[in-house]
């Protein structure tokens, strides 16, 4: 069984969620503290052991492209000022892993964003993660993704249990069989069910480790009715082959598409933070104590 060196990270959609910032500003290079939130999504994958790392971006995702670049003319002059630590810490982005770039031309599709990566990823299996959704935990979320993975031989989806009223905005899962209590293979995948035919709680989020037969897949399916080809279909087809398998990880996941919970992680990431975290945690301290004024 090949090893799991390559990373897939789709980045080309609009964000509307984040509008406006999101217009001029990728969704993904919004920052949590002082990190945009696809290089907190990179570290966790690198920390799995991830060696490259293969970004999606589209024309308006420039600054994705330039965050993994080195950037020589403020390195000099940090260089030259004796700013060490800040020079370290411009230059880790694009030190972290290989970075390979590929530009979706037209948005077509969350599937067809991955199967763009197929002539770097190769004939081997590769982690699939969403530009948005941060996993923080021990091991990473990507190391229990490939343990998973290496143990089944199949491709293994990320899930979370949630409450029925939630299952409604995700892909749940249909159990098939349960290997243990964190990990089931899985018969199918249905796409935001209606509340009374969720199959189960579990939904899918975070991101995958995918057999290179996905490519395939997504060759043969067809483009739905937006005009878009769909990861999820092609992860059906490894689903119909009983080669799904869900794994229930541990961790906080944020989905940093929502403000919400991007401003929750944004609060436990600074709190957590030893030249942040006293100052921060007496500040909202006493904005708790404080009325809040009409």
């Amino acid at each position: 069984m090949s090893r799991v060196r390559k990373a897939v990270i789709p980045a080309a959609g609009l964000g509307t969620r984040f509008l406006p910032a999101s217009k001029a500003v990728p969704k993904e290079m919004l920052p949590i503290v002082d990190k945009p939130v696809i290089q907190y999504i990179v570290e966790q994958a690198v920390a799995a052991g991830i060696e490259e790392v293969v970004i999606v971006t589209a024309s308006a995702k420039r600054a994705i492209e330039d965050h993994f670049d080195r950037f020589f003319e403020l390195e000099y002059r940090l260089e030259a000022s004796g700013k060490h630590d800040l020079l370290e810490e411009a230059r880790r982005p694009a030190e972290m892993a290989r970075f390979v770039m590929v530009r979706q031309g037209s948005p077509l599709g969350n599937g067809h964003a991955v199967l763009l990566a197929k002539e770097v990823v190769g004939d081997e299996p590769f982690a699939m993660l969403w530009g948005d959704d941060v996993v923080l935990g021990s091991p990473p979320f990507v190391a229990q993704m490939i343990a998973a993975h290496e143990r089944t031989g199949g491709s293994v989806v990320g899930v979370m249990a949630v409450p029925p009223q939630e299952a409604v905005k995700y892909g749940v899962v249909e159990v098939a069989e349960r290997l243990d209590d964190r990990l089931v293979r899985c018969s199918r995948i249905v796409e935001k069910p209606p509340l009374d035919q969720a199959p189960s709680n579990l939904a899918a989020v975070a991101g995958y480790v995918l057999t290179p037969d996905i490519f395939e897949y997504l060759e043969q399916t067809a483009v739905g009715q937006s005009g878009e080809i769909w990861l999820a279909d092609g992860v059906q087809q490894i689903a119909a082959r009983g080669n799904l398998y869900a794994l229930e990880f541990t961790g906080r996941r944020y989905d940093a598409g929502n403000k919400l919970e991007y401003l929750q992680a944004t609060v436990d990431l600074a709190l957590d933070r030893p030249d942040l975290g006293p100052a921060f945690r007496a500040f909202l301290e006493e904005k708790l104590r404080t009325p809040v004024r009409p």
